[in-house]
Order: structure tokens, then sequence, then C-alpha cells
């Protein structure tokens, strides 16, 4: 079972999704906009990516200006709980398997948890 954090509307992650879809993997769509992760979830697939919240945000959203949050004084805290208040800050798609996880740019790279 694949979890994809989807958002239907960015051409990336219907690809990453119609990718997994052919391969004939079982996929648990999670429209990350309409039901965003938790604190700790988001803590974790940071983990499991191996990257700081930064890493992991839209820098080009309104939000991001508009909320400061090139601030480099902010922690980590800070930066998940604003990702969490604005799920669009959030890369997209992000697939995960088990212990792993992966963000679908190219698209091509959420196969890569199919083990193939």
């Amino acid at each position: 079972m694949i979890r994809l954090y989807h958002n239907p509307k960015c051409s990336k992650s219907r690809a990453a999704l119609s990718l997994l879809e052919e391969a004939g993997a079982e996929v648990e769509v999670i429209e990350y906009l309409k039901h965003p992760p938790s604190h700790e979830e988001l803590d974790r697939l940071l983990d499991m990516l191996g990257l700081e919240p930064r890493e992991l945000m839209r820098q080009k959203e309104e939000e991001y200006a508009d909320l400061y949050l090139d601030d480099i004084t902010l922690e980590r805290k800070h930066l998940i709980a604003a990702m969490v208040d604005n799920p669009n800050l959030i890369e997209r798609p992000i697939a995960v398997s088990g212990e792993r996880a992966v963000i679908g740019r190219p698209p091509e790279q959420v196969l890569s948890l199919l083990g193939k």
C-alpha cells in the first residue's frame, strides 16, 4: 500500500497517481488540502524524506512571504506548524510506503517505492 499526499489540481500529483495505478499499486489517496497532516505526521514525513521543513515548502506561495517563513530564526516546530495551518505550502506529491517516502518530482520518483 502506498499512501499518496495528493492535490488533484496539480499535474505532477495527477501524473504520480496515474503512474502508481498503471503499475498496479494499491494507493491510499490523501487529499492533504482537505485533510492536512498533523504536526506529528508532518514531522515524521520530514524525517523519512531526510529534509528540513523549508526544503518541503513551496517557497513561491504567497503565504510563505506573508508569514515571513524565510526568517532564519524560526524553529522547526514553527515551520511545521505553518505547513499544518497552510497545507498549500507543502510540496507535492509525497508518496509513502512503510518507512520510506519520496517527493514525486519528477512524478516517476514515486515508482522507486514499488521495489521494481
